[in-house]
């Protein structure tokens, strides 16, 4: 019983961590074992890791007697030992929501020994009720493929997270060599870069730029920059951070639109399923022209091209840019743009019933590198909708 509790509070670090920092190879290694290790293990993680409000208490929460949480747990403790594993009540497990939302690091740590016990002797049953009707399907990773001009098509490295594009070559960002010597060392007049729908990657143009592509997107450049102008083209969504050059203009063009910035960083939403392009800005400056029409916005501003018409407002910057840094941060947000999102991602088909509005507003806050269970239920607590998956379809009731 000793061991067993060793090696569960061992795991409750890592589960801890992993909710305030990435964690390291050998760590995530670690955890991934112990996941794969039984349906149980996997099943009690994405019950976790889906509580959404414990997430966010988790990470602004500043003092806590742990003290005195700790002898609680303590004596938990010493009474599992007496009994033996004898099971605990449904009432019990629920108690972790209302600890949780009081706990910092240490007692948490402490607190997930008991959660761990109390979850496997409950039983099966409240861990399959969260599961049934879930498919476990995996969040999507870094992918994409570069096309040369002549059709030829590299597929890059799905265990590397960018690479950098040189005048005359392609290197991943650890500098290592991104396939054979032929396709690493080549100029070519234009290349694409496409991400597929469960895929992101970042490029670092031949100027110094760099470019977050998200899921199902693609940008199309030179491979040189001679003209007075650095264009690329886009279709989909991606982030840039241009670099300075005030000779030089940077435009992306995207389907009737073009933004033209000397060195600044923003993001360009311009999917073809999306009712409106939209190029939020973080900092510097941005001009968006569609046709004679043209808006200069400032950070934290949004310029919505509708049907050629444009508007500007202030937006939430977070809720727009949480793709790039790992997150679904879906606060006021309509709830279909929402699933939006999150169908890219995990490459799902979202199939709502007639019941479902469509100005209903989302929330909530999960990481994208969660199952999808786990981002489902999320959003599933807040009382909204009901989910049920059939292999690559979600369908949506109220």
């Amino acid at each position: 019983m000793a061991d067993m509790l060793e090696k569960e509070f061992y795991i409750s670090t890592l589960i801890t961590a992993e909710l305030n920092r990435p964690l390291d190879q050998q760590e995530a290694n670690e955890l991934q074992a112990w996941k794969d290790a039984s349906p149980e293990h996997l099943e009690f993680y994405n019950r976790l890791i889906a509580q959404e409000y414990f997430l966010q208490e988790f990470k602004n929460f500043n003092q806590v007697d742990t003290e005195n949480i700790w002898k609680l747990t303590e004596t938990r403790l010493k009474a599992d030992l007496v009994l033996g594993g004898a099971q605990t009540s449904a009432g019990q497990i629920k108690l972790w929501p209302r600890i949780a939302g009081i706990a910092a690091a240490v007692a948490i740590l402490v607190l997930s020994i008991y959660f761990f016990n109390a979850a496997y002797r409950s039983g099966s049953t409240n861990q399959n009720e969260y599961a049934k009707g879930y498919a476990d399907i995996k969040p999507g990773k870094n992918g994409a493929t570069i096309t040369l001009a002549s059709g030829k098509v590299i597929k890059l490295s799905d265990y590397q997270s960018g690479v950098v594009i040189g005048n005359d070559h392609l290197a991943y960002t650890d500098g290592s060599a991104v396939a054979t010597e032929s396709e690493s060392n080549f100029r070519d007049e234009r290349l694409t870069a496409t991400t597929t729908k469960g895929q992101t990657y970042i490029f670092t143009l031949p100027d110094g730029t760099k470019v977050w592509l998200n899921a199902d997107s693609k940008i199309s450049f030179k491979q040189q920059f001679t003209k007075k102008t650095r264009e690329v083209l886009l279709e989909g969504e991606a982030y840039f951070e241009v670099a300075k050059d005030k000779r030089h203009p940077f435009i992306v063009a995207t389907k009737g639109q073009e933004i033209e910035v000397l060195g600044t960083h923003f993001n360009v939403n311009s999917y073809r399923d999306e009712p409106r392009t939209a190029t939020t800005l973080l900092e510097g400056s941005v001009k968006v022209k569609v046709g004679k029409a043209q808006k200069i916005i400032k950070p934290g501003e949004q310029a919505l091209n509708s049907s050629g018409v444009i508007s500007v407002r202030q937006t939430d910057v977070d809720n727009v840019v949480d793709w790039k840094n790992g997150d679904f941060n879906l606060n006021h947000i309509e709830f279909k743009t929402a699933m939006r999102k999150i169908a890219r991602w995990y490459d799902m088909d979202v199939i709502y019933d007639d019941s479902v509005p469509d100005n209903m507003e989302s929330g909530g806050w999960i990481s994208r590198d969660k199952p999808l269970s786990a981002v489902l239920k999320s959003i599933e607590s807040s009382g909204l909708v009901k989910f049920k998956v059939e292999g690559r379809k979600i369908y949506v009731t109220q």
